[in-house]
């Protein structure tokens, strides 16, 4: 696309309403175009329209009409959300006219030099710590994206002082095109997402297009203990800054005894220079977050801030004070000795994996919800060794619990979906907390999105922990 002032006098469709619908349609308002917004939800749950047409914004609300999209529309910013098969976007596409989302406009307006931070797993917390480093650092970052503002928003407001630390989905990496990060992240690549990219190539391709153009003046953070990031390594331009928490890198920043070697008790984070010199960053006992993964991103936040010019010894700190963000592995309570975690953004099962693997308690795991094709068996050896009691709830709830079975436990509760969520949501707590013993962990770990029942995965975490306080 073309910077956003190109547009005076054009045609913009805007599909989606939300944060990201709204920053962008009245940025190209302000920028003289003839901007059309569209949602297919009712007009009465699309509160943002009043708003947009006090502005002089067209609105469209309750569906798609026929002759939204025509010869004479410029371009069209979609919510990331959006699937491609919708029939606007296929008409679109048979019209040639251009289709972006939010992030590709951002990147147009924006003073402020950008890190970019995707993956399947770790994205939010990643993203929170690096901001964190930056703002000790005395860098002035700016936090947006797929976590907290709108991009567009955010980006007008960046001066060239600033830097943006954005979280970026593969959802909103698909619609970019020249779209280029000062630093971009790849935390790693899971099986997700596969009903809305159809094929695990597109999910990869989406990914990786967070380095398409970069150049030799950028640098790449990769996972080295990652397939797809240890190949995407090869086909890009940037300089590469490699992580690992099983491998001793010759360059990059690692753990000093590797996980899974039985010596890694007082492993230190470690970043080794080109010159081949070490400088101890932290014991990973001293972290604030628990569980491998976290490791990791702590790793990947580490690297980002010593190229962005922040001192390991602000590194340290932070990561030493930083006690994780809400529905990430998020500590809620203890309840007669019986503790609870909240890990609602656990949106797949490997997520789940990796919370699960983060404690050494027996587990008493709540799990289930929407269904998007997956047999879950990936999940029985974690059955199988650290879960020791199941509560299934929502569309997958028979899935899970005949992998549990297969795994040959035997305490699986079936919680039904009552009436009033909230009601579903205490059953599957009491449920869990009856099967415990003091010393155990009761840890909402989905392994699956929230759309079948709740509006968000934040709403279903803070159910939960509503409900464990109210115990």
């Amino acid at each position: 696309m073309e910077h956003p002032q190109n547009y005076c006098g054009r045609q913009v469709v805007i599909l989606g309403l939300a944060r990201s619908g709204v920053a962008a349609a009245k940025l190209f308002h302000d920028k003289g175009a003839l901007v059309t917004v569209n949602d297919k939800k009712e007009r009465k749950l699309c509160p943002e329209a009043d708003e947009l047409e006090a502005l002089g914004i067209s609105v469209v609300c309750g569906g798609h009409p026929a002759g939204l999209i025509h010869e004479g529309i410029s371009l069209i910013v979609k919510n990331p959300g959006i699937p491609y098969t919708i029939e606007p976007l296929k008409k679109a596409a048979a019209l040639g006219i251009e289709v972006v989302t939010e992030v590709e406009v951002a990147h147009h307006i924006c003073k402020a030099p950008i890190i970019g931070i995707t993956g399947s797993n770790g994205k939010t917390t990643t993203t929170t710590l690096t901001g964190l480093m930056l703002e000790a650092g005395g860098l002035k970052p700016i936090v947006a994206g797929n976590i907290g503002r709108a991009l567009t928003e955010a980006a007008l407001e960046a001066e060239a002082d600033n830097w943006m630390v954005v979280e970026l989905s593969s959802f909103q990496l698909k619609g970019t095109r020249s779209f280029r990060p000062r630093i971009g992240c790849l935390l790693n690549v899971y099986e997700t997402h596969l009903d809305y990219h159809d094929t695990m190539e597109d999910y990869i391709f989406s990914k990786t297009k967070l380095f398409a153009n970069q150049t030799e003046e950028d640098t790449a953070v990769l996972n080295w203990d990652d397939a797809v990031c240890r190949k995407a390594a090869g086909e890009i331009k940037s300089r590469v800054f490699p992580f690992s928490v099983s491998s001793e890198l010759s360059y990059g920043m690692y753990v000093s005894s590797p996980f899974g070697t039985g010596e890694d008790a007082d492993s230190m984070i470690v970043y080794r220079d080109h010159d081949g010199a070490e400088h101890p960053v932290i014991a990973v006992r001293e972290l604030g977050i628990p569980g491998k993964h976290n490791v990791e991103n702590a790793l990947a936040a580490s690297c980002m801030a010593l190229v962005s010019g922040v001192r390991t010894d602000v590194i340290a700190r932070v990561l030493k004070e930083f006690r994780g963000v809400e529905h990430r592995l998020e500590y809620v309570a203890l309840k007669d000795e019986v503790l609870f975690y909240n890990d609602s953004k656990a949106t797949n099962p490997t997520a789940t994996i990796k919370s699960i693997e983060s404690f050494s308690q027996d587990i008493i795991l709540i799990a289930g919800g929407l269904d998007r094709g997956s047999d879950y068996m990936e999940l029985l050896p974690a059955f199988q060794q650290e879960v020791k009691g199941l509560v299934v709830l929502g569309e997958t709830k028979e899935k899970i619990a005949r992998v549990a079975r297969l795994a040959g436990m035997s305490r699986i509760k079936t919680v039904d979906t009552a009436k009033e969520l909230q009601d579903t949501v205490a059953e599957a707590v009491r449920a869990a907390f009856a099967m415990a013993k003091p010393g155990d962990v009761v840890l909402l770990s989905p392994a699956c999105a929230s759309w079948d029942m709740f509006p968000s995965y934040e709403e279903r975490g803070r159910m939960f922990k509503q409900t464990v306080h109210n115990l």
